[in-house]
């Protein structure tokens, strides 16, 4: 187990990450899904991510029909900000004190609790100080309809400011063996504030699994076809980077999956990764990871492997939107 922040929520080493059990990649099954959430919690997972915009809204209420009768097990992060259209685009960022309480209050009943456990910005919204986002948040907390705070995606400067109003308990970014970022700078800054790290996409968006080795991999519909990273052109390069970690998996005897969350975990007590599934075997692949304690020598062998910037493209189409 480990704690999100000095004062926040104690999680399971690996929590797991539910997207894509409603959107983004290939096909989902609300059956197997809620099977695949109810193994988790056996296993010892305690921490499920979700989000309002997953679905949208269709993600919360899988989750809220998964635990209706293991509350008490698990801790549930949601998250707001992405405002989706009525044919589910992301058409902007909302961080308004109104826009807050609404996305709370449906999010609450579509999970079907009375209190979000670690509630999330998705995303900062630039017309919007965090001083009145987080302001709004804070009162959130004080009525009791959510228990800690966290952000996603900000920066060290916004995660400071977030910070000054309400303590921020974790920040969850994109990090792994090929997205780096988190490195220079913001964790130092976030362990001197007591702040916890959620790495979302800890796989590479399935990019470390290995199974991706050209775009028609890939459903016609999956959301990866949009990111830089598995264009043609920057896939063939990258899976470069991925055989040379995946020789270093079967020289210790294990997937490259289950490497690659032993590196994340090995980032340090403070950072939770939440790799997503919605399939019993993946699920449990993942849960073996935490019996990998990698030495030193085999840290300076990844770090060979896959230095950081080693893979090409940017994580999104627009990075604009994103670190603000």
């Amino acid at each position: 187990m480990r704690r999100l922040g000095r004062n926040g929520p104690v999680v399971s080493d690996i929590g797991l990450g539910c997207m894509g059990m409603s959107q983004f990649y290939d096909t989902w099954d609300d059956a197997e899904s809620i099977r695949t959430i109810h193994e988790a919690i056996d296993l010892g997972i305690t921490m499920l991510d979700t989000a309002d915009m997953y679905g949208p809204y269709t993600n919360e209420k899988l989750i809220g029909r998964a635990v209706r009768d293991r509350r008490d097990e698990v801790v549930i992060a949601s998250k707001f900000g992405n405002v989706k259209n009525g044919e589910g685009d992301v058409v902007g960022v909302n961080g308004n004190p109104e826009y807050i309480r609404t996305s709370c209050e449906g999010s609450l009943r579509r999970l079907g609790v009375d209190t979000i456990d670690l509630y999330c910005q998705h995303r900062v919204d630039r017309a919007t100080p965090i001083e009145e986002t987080w302001g709004a948040l804070s009162d959130l907390v004080r009525e009791g309809k959510v228990r800690h705070l966290a952000i996603s995606e900000a920066s060290a400067d916004t995660v400071r400011r977030a910070h000054a109003v309400h303590p921020v308990a974790a920040v969850q970014t994109e990090y792994s063996m090929v997205s780096r970022d988190p490195e220079s700078g913001l964790l130092d800054v976030l362990r001197s504030l007591g702040i916890g790290f959620v790495a979302y996409a800890p796989l590479g968006r399935g990019m470390l699994t290995g199974r991706f080795t050209a775009v028609d991999d890939l459903r016609a519909d999956d959301f990866r076809r949009t990111l830089p990273r598995f264009q043609p052109e920057n896939l063939a390069h990258n899976n470069e980077v991925v055989t040379r970690v995946a020789d270093l998996a079967r020289a210790r005897g294990v997937t490259v999956a289950q490497l690659a969350l032993a590196w994340v975990l090995s980032r340090g007590d403070d950072v939770v990764p939440i790799p997503g599934t919605k399939n019993s075997v993946r699920l449990k692949e993942n849960v073996a990871a935490l019996d990998i304690v990698l030495t030193a020598d085999e840290l300076e062998l990844l770090d060979a492997a896959a230095p950081p910037g080693s893979v090409v493209g940017d994580r999104y189409p627009n990075m604009a939107k994103v670190n603000v």
